[in-house]
């Protein structure tokens, strides 16, 4: 890094970064997306060996006998009601709605977060770029619109990717942005005034969705979830070192002496 240049100038040069990017792309086309593929193909095929399991099992109680049946479905719905009734907050105590939303756990709330987070960052990189070419943000090289046009493609196909394991589960897509984070990413964009503000902004959300998939990864249960988040989070450290690198600081993130840290972090993990 050029020590005499001003600590708010785009650093590098526009060769290199299109350079990285277009490795950047050919890495994921590669590499991510079959791996992404593979993961979603084994959350189809672990529900249908489940759903085929249960309906088996089916089959066989009705085999043996209607009447055991309806007992155990008598036993079952008054514990169903009761729960129900248990879970009605009083009118007027209502609480704002939690996220992940109600009903979803383990594997499919982690899901839900990560789908939240994709889009927090397509939303960035929307407003960067939509901020970029306005000219609001002074000179920007037309290289940082192409990384940034780039992330914000591969944020979107990890987004669909989690929401697909939601629907093939039966639950709803995620659409909105992560409620924990939005209002700070919104509040610090509109102090953004030039490339590195953004960049800055952007290596923060790359960080607590790499650190975020890097923490949730071993809390993970189902082995194409963990498949799916061990494909994804790669990506993100990608675009992470591309961040460095416009903001002058590659290799990336350093310990107290300046040495770079070679392994991931998971102190701002969601």
């Amino acid at each position: 890094m050029n020590q005499n240049q001003p600590n708010n100038a785009w650093h590098g040069t526009e060769h290199e970064l299109a350079a990285m990017t277009r490795d950047l792309d050919a890495l994921h086309r590669d590499v991510s997306q079959p791996a992404m593929r593979d993961g979603l193909a084994a959350v189809v095929d672990g529900l249908h060996q489940r759903t085929a399991r249960e309906t088996s099992r089916r089959t066989f109680l009705r085999g043996a006998g209607a009447g055991v049946l309806s007992g155990v479905t008598a036993l079952a719905v008054p514990s169903l009601a009761g729960a129900a009734a248990r879970s009605r907050a009083p009118r007027g105590t209502e609480r704002p709605a939690a996220f992940p939303p109600a009903g979803l756990s383990g594997d499919l709330a982690v899901a839900a977060v990560a789908a939240s987070l994709e889009n927090l960052a397509i939303f960035a990189y929307t407003a960067g770029i939509g901020a970029a070419t306005a000219g609001k943000l002074g000179t920007v090289p037309p290289a940082v619109v192409t990384f940034a046009a780039t992330a914000r493609a591969q944020h979107a196909e990890h987004a669909a990717a989690w929401n697909a394991v939601l629907r093939e589960h039966h639950r709803a897509r995620v659409s909105e942005v992560n409620p924990t984070l939005a209002p700070v990413v919104k509040s610090d964009f509109a102090s953004v005034t030039d490339v590195v503000g953004l960049a800055k902004l952007a290596l923060t959300l790359e960080t607590i969705a790499a650190e975020t998939y890097q923490a949730q990864t071993s809390r993970l249960s189902s082995p194409a979830a963990i498949t799916l988040a061990a494909s994804i989070e790669p990506v993100e450290m990608q675009h992470i070192a591309i961040l460095y690198y416009v903001l002058g600081e590659y290799p990336g993130a350093q310990n107290a002496a300046g040495v770079p840290l070679a392994f991931s972090s998971t102190a701002k993990a969601l």
